[in-house]
């Protein structure tokens, strides 16, 4: 996912979205543990980089909540 489309989504849908990505990663590392080859070796990788970014725009999200609650 690029970051701009991150961006644009909702907090409840990012919330939705890490939870998909954290299934797929679980999914991913149970093969790897298992013996079997997975289909794709970088798909981890860029799975947790995915996860990341909904956390880092998940987070940026709620500090400006927190921040315009305080100014009022």
């Amino acid at each position: 996912m690029k970051i701009n489309e991150i961006k644009a989504m909702s907090e409840q849908t990012l919330q939705e979205q890490v939870a998909i990505f954290k299934a797929d990663l679980a999914r991913e590392k149970a093969l790897v543990a298992g013996g079997t080859r997975p289909d794709n070796p970088g798909k981890i990788k860029s799975v947790r980089k995915t996860i990341a970014r909904l956390l880092t725009v998940l987070n940026a999200k709620k500090r400006e909540e927190k921040i315009k609650k305080n100014k009022k």
